[in-house]
């Protein structure tokens, strides 16, 4: 059982019910909406959970919980999804093209997809969602790097003194150590943080530049296998707040880049949860 859905089986009380987005990797397999025949004749199919779309009303929520915390007698519970997922549906993105880059100690994109894209050599999977796909995938690139060179008061102050306008010329793979999944999978890969120039400017500049290419090559990578292509990114993490890094990726992706409003992944379940009570009306 998922936390998930052992939380809301306290609210429910409806045992072995969930989501296509947390069984995906118990072995539900949301393209053909069942479990593959093989798994189903294992001698512990029968504790596997039913599954239902995420968002899904289960049922009202058990009387002495409302009780307790004062719901509404109509209230009812719905199923839920992962983090990861809701928190992307806390962007509001529901076209295909459209994306999420999560940069915060590493990268890690999404993007909604009228195909399912699965490449187990780069780490990517799909998620279903209503009728399409979110294809994702991440790198060991991202904040993390900058942490280890930079302060934060070094990043706010040399960061304005960047023209995004202008390209780079240096070539890095900023990593903060050995190994990359994802658009190159080589758990050998060294970082690649040289050579430094006397500014360190420049050399923030560079460091920034060379992890808006990873992002694109990796949107680039999920076109290759079949993806949707990117048309707009919206960005959540740490890495959201600095501007002229967001210009960087805008000029470097090609495509609009912008700050997502909302990117807590509790918004996104709550939107799930209004949308299975107003199916339940």
């Amino acid at each position: 059982m998922h936390q998930s859905d052992w939380l809301l089986w306290l609210l429910h009380g409806e045992y072995g019910v969930s989501d296509y987005n947390n069984t995906l990797k118990v072995g539900y397999d949301p393209e053909i909406d069942s479990y593959p025949s093989w798994l189903m004749s294992q001698p512990y199919a029968y504790m596997l959970p039913s599954v239902r779309a995420p968002g899904a009303p289960i049922g009202s929520i058990k009387e002495d919980v409302r009780a307790q915390f004062g719901f509404p007698k109509n209230c009812v519970v719905c199923t839920g999804t992962t983090d990861s997922i809701a928190a992307f549906l806390a962007a509001r993105t529901t076209e295909p093209g459209k994306a999420v880059t999560s940069l915060g100690s590493t990268l890690a994109i999404k993007l909604l997809s009228n195909a399912r894209v699965d490449d187990a050599r780069f780490g990517v999977y799909s998620h279903r969602l209503d009728d399409m796909w979110l294809v994702g995938g991440a790198s060991n690139t991202g904040g993390a790097v900058l942490r280890q060179l930079f302060t934060d008061d070094q990043l706010v102050a040399l960061s304005h003194e960047i023209d995004p306008s202008v390209p780079s010329l240096l070539d890095y793979y900023p990593l903060p150590k050995r190994g990359e999944r994802f658009p190159v999978s080589d758990p050998n890969m060294m970082p690649r943080l040289q050579p430094r120039p006397e500014s360190d400017t420049a050399y923030l500049h560079g460091i920034l530049e060379s992890i808006a290419r990873i992002e694109a090559k990796g949107y680039n990578l999920l076109k290759e296998l079949g993806a949707s292509m990117v048309e707009e990114v919206l960005t959540a993490g740490g890495g959201a707040r600095n501007d002229k890094w967001t210009a960087i990726r805008g000029r470097v992706l090609g495509v609009p880049v912008r700050k997502a409003e909302q990117t807590e992944a509790a918004y996104g379940t709550a939107l799930l949860a209004l949308k299975g009570a107003n199916t339940s009306h």
